[in-house]
């Protein structure tokens, strides 16, 4: 008994629509890319497990798909094998069952290949990437275990004008995309250092942000439940909420943090970076939210995230920011750097309810020969040959049937000529 074919879950199929739709995405991407001086680059699909680990904060190495190593059946490393499954179990890795995982990202393999290619580089490094990534998460509507990215980095520059040119850069795309009434929140990582230093020590900035990058999906409450369990007292967590509650217009939200955290050393540069960034680009979907965190560890200066248009119930669609030491994880430190994704498989869900796809996506094929038998279809092959030597896709119908089949395939594949060539009588 055969099975039923089945794809695993969380991964998709791409028909030719689909892959002409996100085709379509990805040449929007590039173009805003290039023109601001950003060079394609790819990294392999799989990384050394450590280069990955440790680099995502506790909840992001949960969803690091690790690969099995070959040979692990083998019966001299039986034993070995089963001790490195009760490691697994336990949320330790072995080297014993597995050196490798699938990226989780694109940052942190961007990282490495700085490290390990400084020296023949020209910093500062402008470099973008679209590829795919793989998280172990649970599926759910814009959410998949295997997804694409795109990013742009640039390493080797400490200026705030990358992260103006990066903030045009989402503008101009989801602009192009039709995509104008969407949000980009923006935060300063210094600002929740700041904010941990006045709960009692930086130290705690992890365990606050963490609970924090968790307020939309399971509110205010709930925060607090976990802010308390990660060991924050009742005084710490007041002061949070009052963080949390900060709202209004920008200038108000910038007025309410100064009087929170503006006399600070780490405060203020953080409130001066996101003044300076709201002063120099033409971003007008710029928005302050300090609930804005970023879970990830790496972060340390100004971070970015994408909100669908509100009538898309949608949520993130991409984000970023700076991270000045990252390729000091691998040995080579001083070099810093900011970034930012977009998340193509989410704005492509988008597009798609928001039906803004240009509607001549889908045409491959130009012009259709009809088969009206040998002689004719010989004739049109050499003079379909021609068509496509200037450009014109075109192709031969493969058999010689009734004209109305022939009809309707052109009609199917959204052909928009039809070219029949018969025999005088």
């Amino acid at each position: 008994m055969s099975n039923k074919p089945s794809i695993p879950q969380g991964t998709r199929d791409f028909s030719a629509e689909t892959v002409r739709k996100r085709n379509y995405i990805f040449s929007v991407i590039k173009q805003v890319f290039e023109l601001y001086g950003f060079e394609p680059l790819e990294t392999p699909a799989m990384e050394n497990l450590d280069t990955l680990m440790g680099k995502y904060g506790e909840e992001g190495d949960k969803l690091i798909f690790k690969i099995l190593n070959n040979g692990i059946d083998n019966e001299k490393n039986i034993e070995k094998s089963k001790a490195g499954f009760e490691k697994l179990l336990e949320g330790k890795s072995s080297s014993d069952i597995t050196e490798r995982a699938l990226k989780y990202d694109l940052t942190i393999p961007f990282a490495r290949y700085v490290a390990m290619n400084h020296n023949q580089l020209s910093f500062p490094f402008r470099r973008y990437q679209i590829q795919p990534v793989w998280r172990a998460d649970r599926p759910q509507k814009g959410r998949y275990r295997e997804f694409t990215q795109c990013d742009a980095d640039v390493v080797g520059s400490l200026s705030l004008l990358n992260e103006v040119e990066l903030a045009n850069i989402y503008h101009e795309v989801l602009v192009a995309l039709g995509l104008k009434d969407y949000e980009l929140k923006i935060n300063s990582r210094k600002i929740l250092v700041a904010l941990a230093e006045l709960c009692g020590g930086a130290d705690k900035m992890i365990n606050i942000t963490i609970a924090i990058d968790k307020l939309d999906k399971i509110g205010m409450e709930k925060v607090t439940e976990e802010l308390q369990q990660r060991g924050l007292d009742r005084e710490q967590i007041t002061i949070i909420e009052s963080y949390l509650n900060i709202n209004g217009s920008n200038e108000e939200k910038l007025a309410q943090i100064r009087s929170l955290i503006g006399s600070m050393e780490t405060g203020k540069a953080g409130i001066d970076e996101v003044e300076f960034l709201f002063s120099q680009t033409k971003n007008t979907n710029l928005s302050i939210d300090f609930t804005l965190a970023r879970g990830l560890n790496y972060y340390t200066g100004i971070i970015f995230e994408v909100k669908a248009p509100e009538e898309v119930k949608m949520g993130s669609i991409g984000g970023g920011g700076r991270y000045d030491d990252l390729t000091g994880l691998f040995g080579v430190p001083g070099i810093p750097g900011v970034g930012i994704s977009f998340g193509v498989d989410r704005i492509y869900d988008v597009l798609e309810e928001m039906n803004l796809f240009p509607t001549d996506l889908q045409v491959s094929t130009r012009a259709l020969f009809f088969n009206m038998g040998q002689a004719e279809s010989t004739f049109a092959f050499g003079v379909m040959q021609e068509l496509r030597a200037s450009g014109v896709a075109s192709e031969l119908y493969h058999e010689a049937v009734k004209i109305n089949k022939q009809f309707s395939y052109a009609e199917k594949k959204n052909i928009p000529f039809v070219v029949i060539i018969g025999e005088k009588k």
